[in-house]
């Protein structure tokens, strides 16, 4: 049975509850008024125990106020205590679910400007999918992710985004402004999203505030604002360090049609893009890591469940994570994978008869690998596995880590006359020689290298550096503007 209390945080979790303090309301509305907002009308569609609603009173003192929450003891309790202080008569509550409001409707018959105000729910779709909860949006896909990609989470969004995205295409075409605290990565995918429908965005901005001393909560949010105008276009975004900075600390947005991190540094190095003639790949994807990690301890191995594991070293290579390439462990190697495969969709019953105790190890333990939720295992063979291919099996390598927050390239060569594998959180170009991989590991960590590629990385995304950002930089044109003309005869 469910404890009172784990129901109570489940039902937060649901809900996104996390109440935004007074002080930091009217820290922003202070902010909106100094930036010479001055709205007729204003909604909060998530008001909760009326932090914005009470700072809105004492700051706008002509604007018209309207409130809606989905519970109703949030309404009632703000209704009563508004009646006592004598302020209500400027304000409206409504209990709705902000999925069956017609918010462009709400709009329409408003006095302009407009400002839509407020802190929805810090939870994504799948996070309240998982507890079974019920206040969601229709199921969509907003970004049109395609194939994998919807199979593999991306098509997963925060319910802030969906609610976020909603408002602002209800005030396109009006006179207003957007002001909402939400993650970085919802105030950039909306941005995107922006751009992508044309939305008619005048100027907008992010101010970074600390989550944790606001909400005890450990994320990287922001106050995002976007002031719209009839048939004004402009995808930039100036970004602020902290809430009360004067001074941008760099300016996000579209050009030249792609969202970049940096547009100074974009500008800068732009002429460096391209396919060129390297791959970058990413390392295997298996899900079953207690089983197909193996650990060695004193020639013995040991697999995540602790148990000694004897198998033929056919399909067993060292292995690295993406912890041991951020942090430079990358010489004496204990970890090991079971690689099942040497191309995506290759036969795996052949295990049996060149490795058969291998194949009774796997054998085991298949019913983990059956219980693999992604998708992209259904009718593959068994103990599937993905990015796998020739260059997985290059002797030299150089490799960086997706998740860790700095770029540090590594020279990675064979160890134990094996050549070292990589998790899914990693991603390497494979070299053909010593002489290539050194070449490319002298490249790759150059500053203008570096410069190039902070032009696109946001650090507080969860995996910072993609393989579709390494891909962007043709090395090929790098190469002459630092003095590396010999990378081409290796091509």
């Amino acid at each position: 049975m469910i404890s009172v209390k784990k129901r109570i945080n489940q039902k937060k979790v649901e809900f996104g509850d996390f109440q935004t303090p007074i002080e930091l309301a009217a820290k922003i509305v202070n902010h909106l008024k100094e930036m010479k907002i001055t709205p007729a009308s204003i909604i909060e569609p998530t008001c909760g125990t009326g932090s914005f609603i009470i700072a809105s009173l004492k700051s706008f003192s002509d604007a018209k106020i309207l409130g809606f929450d989905v519970n109703s003891k949030y309404i009632n309790s703000l209704s009563e205590q508004l009646t006592q202080d004598n302020t209500s008569k400027r304000v409206e509550l409504h209990q709705a679910d902000f999925f069956k409001t017609d918010w462009q409707e709400k709009i329409r018959e408003l006095t302009e400007p407009v400002l839509i105000l407020g802190n929805p729910p810090w939870v994504t779709s799948s996070g309240i999918s998982v507890l079974g909860g019920t206040n969601i949006p229709e199921k969509c896909n907003i970004y049109s992710y395609q194939g994998l990609d919807t199979k593999t989470g991306k098509s997963n969004f925060d319910i802030s985004e969906w609610m976020i995205i909603e408002l602002l295409k209800a005030l396109n075409g009006h006179l207003g402004t957007l002001a909402m605290l939400c993650k970085v990565t919802v105030a950039r995918k909306i941005l995107m999203y922006a751009k992508k429908e044309k939305l008619m965005v005048f100027s907008s901005k992010i101010h970074l505030i600390d989550a944790k001393e606001y909400f005890d909560a450990s994320v990287d949010a922001c106050l995002f604002i976007c002031n719209l105008r009839p048939e004004s276009h402009n995808y930039y975004s100036q970004v602020y360090e902290k809430f009360d900075s004067t001074n941008p600390i760099q300016e996000i947005g579209y050009i030249d049609e792609r969202m970049v991190a940096n547009i100074s540094l974009y500008k800068k190095w732009k002429h460096l893009l391209g396919e060129g003639t390297y791959v970058w790949r990413s390392g295997i994807k298996h899900d079953c890591a207690r089983v197909m990690e193996l650990k060695r301890k004193e020639n013995r191995f040991l697999n995540g469940f602790g148990t000694n594991v004897t198998i033929e070293d056919d399909y067993i290579y060292p292995m690295l994570k993406s912890s041991d390439l951020a942090n430079d462990r990358t010489k004496n190697i204990e970890r090991w994978m079971i690689v099942t495969q040497k191309s995506i969709g290759e036969d795996t019953s052949t295990i049996q008869q060149k490795a058969p105790l291998t194949w009774e190890y796997l054998e085991k333990n298949a019913h983990l690998f059956e219980n693999r939720a992604s998708s992209i295992y259904w009718n593959r063979p068994q103990y599937s596995i993905f990015g796998v291919g020739s260059y997985t099996f290059s002797p030299w390598k150089v490799a960086i880590s997706g998740f860790y927050k700095d770029l540090k390239f590594r020279l990675i060569g064979p160890f134990e006359k094996k050549p070292v594998v990589f998790d899914d959180t990693c991603y390497f170009i494979p070299a053909k020689s010593l002489e290539e991989a050194s070449m490319l590991h002298s490249i790759l960590n150059h500053p203008i290298a570096h410069e190039f590629y902070h032009s696109f990385i946001y650090w507080d995304a969860k995996r910072p550096i993609t393989k579709q950002i390494l891909q962007q930089l043709d090395l090929k044109k790098l190469c002459p503007e630092i003095g590396y003309p010999r990378l081409l005869d290796f091509k």
